[in-house]
């Protein structure tokens, strides 16, 4: 047995034993996913010939950066994307999602929402919180409308085929956001995508693909996506890229897309890459065992909670399709001590109190605990939750198991100790 070094209740430690012993056909199944994976971004390098010279960084315009164009080839082939921009100066996966609907969407075009509300920062985008004129799709007037999911669960077939008869964009959230509906497989992403393409043949289907990378063996491109869209510290950017975003799919959506990053006739010809072309390509070599070590950490945490009588979503035996799970944490002060118990086995900043507040794009107040090396990133092992019902705590990231694990270890001790767990 390992040394209880971080004095944990023995109680835990042996429910934490049972859990890891029933979670093993997930593991197993885990490592598969992650040597598929792995060995197609191997094969994508191969491919592509990426060289010693790519690592190097370009200053100024950027102009001939074999770097930055051989790492949008890699992206492409591993993806199943015709082309990719790929760049630091994404600032997150919003501003991915922006730029690729400021990129495609014009004057008069609607905009359709095929599995309810977007995420909570993606709304003034759209238009739909904050104040008119402040240059929303709707200001430019790009229209809007949502199908809402049966049951808070499946997608509305039938409603999808009507409203994508006039529709531009088919857009599809593959993660939950703050909400309890199930995240999407790659499966029934393709089977949205049919749905709408088979009412209109010319629509767009966009996927914002935030925490699903690398999760299954086929990405949406390969169902019928158009374009994927992606954060560089989720889970493509292996837990080494400092920052970043990509835009993947069609090549003529994706120049339409870098035009909008950069200008009109400039596109992907310009950039440069500083010092990132190294981060961002090692970070998405080693990506595919990162996101399993991060699955694992989330199977982990469910089946062990469960066993401490909490639900969760998914349940800890369901196939993962990303990389969050949900912990109904009943009422604020279970939440509010697991987000401390998380921070408190971090590796950075371990000594910090998170607590609520409120957050930019957000309509209730947002506790984090993200004891992360790159700020904000959710390949990382982190847990925040709006504070308000059913007090969840979303779940992500860990990029080794064995820390992620200790970190779920240290969540539910800080509880025990505040006499808030039933055993």
């Amino acid at each position: 047995m390992t040394e209880n070094l971080f004095g944990i209740d023995e109680r835990i430690l042996t429910l934490a034993q049972e859990a890891e012993k029933e979670c093993t056909q997930m593991f197993v199944q885990t490592d598969k996913i992650a040597q598929y994976n792995g060995e197609k971004v191997l094969k994508a390098f191969i491919d592509n010939r990426v060289s010693e010279s790519c690592l190097k960084g370009t200053t100024g315009y950027g102009y001939g950066d074999c770097g930055r164009d051989t790492l949008d080839k890699v992206f492409a082939q591993a993806f199943g994307g015709e082309d990719a921009i790929v760049r630091h100066t994404f600032v997150n996966g919003t501003h991915a999602l922006s730029t690729a609907l400021f990129g495609v969407l014009r004057m008069g075009d609607t905009l359709l929402s095929c599995v309810g509300r977007p995420y909570d920062t993606l709304e003034g985008v759209i238009g739909l919180t904050g104040e008119k004129g402040s240059g929303s799709l709707m200001d430019f007037g790009v229209k809007y409308e949502q199908v809402d999911l049966v049951d808070e669960k499946t997608p509305d077939f039938e409603s999808i085929a009507q409203k994508a008869k006039t529709a531009k964009v088919a857009y599809i959230q593959r993660s939950r956001g703050y909400s309890l509906r199930p995240s999407l497989s790659v499966e029934v992403i393709g089977k949205i995508a049919e749905t709408a393409k088979q009412a209109n043949p010319d629509i767009i289907v966009m996927v914002d693909n935030c925490y699903g990378e690398f999760v299954e063996k086929q990405e949406p491109l390969s169902v019928g996506a158009d374009l994927i869209i992606g954060s560089l510290i989720k889970n493509p950017g292996g837990g080494i890229a400092s920052t970043g975003g990509y835009i993947c799919g069609r090549a003529d959506l994706v120049e339409k897309c870098a035009d909008r990053l950069t200008c009109v006739g400039m596109g992907k010809e310009v950039g440069c890459t500083l010092s990132q072309n190294r981060e961002m390509l090692l970070g998405f070599f080693m990506s595919p065992q990162t996101v399993a070590s991060a699955v694992k950490t989330s199977v982990f945490a469910c089946r062990l909670f469960e066993k401490l009588g909490f639900k969760t979503l998914p349940e800890s035996s369901e196939t993962r399709t990303d990389i969050i799970a949900s912990i109904l944490l009943e009422n604020e002060e279970n939440l509010t001590a697991f987000c401390k118990g998380i921070q408190k086995g971090s590796p950075v900043d371990s000594f910090v109190t998170p607590e609520a507040w409120d957050m930019p794009g957000y309509e209730s107040k947002v506790i984090m605990a993200a004891g992360a090396f790159t700020m904000g990133a959710s390949i990382e092992l982190s847990a925040d939750a709006p504070i308000r019902e059913p007090f969840a705590a979303w779940l992500q990231g860990g990029i080794t198991y064995p820390s992620g694990r200790m970190g779920i270890l240290v969540a539910a001790n800080e509880m025990c100790k505040k006499g808030l767990l039933r055993f």
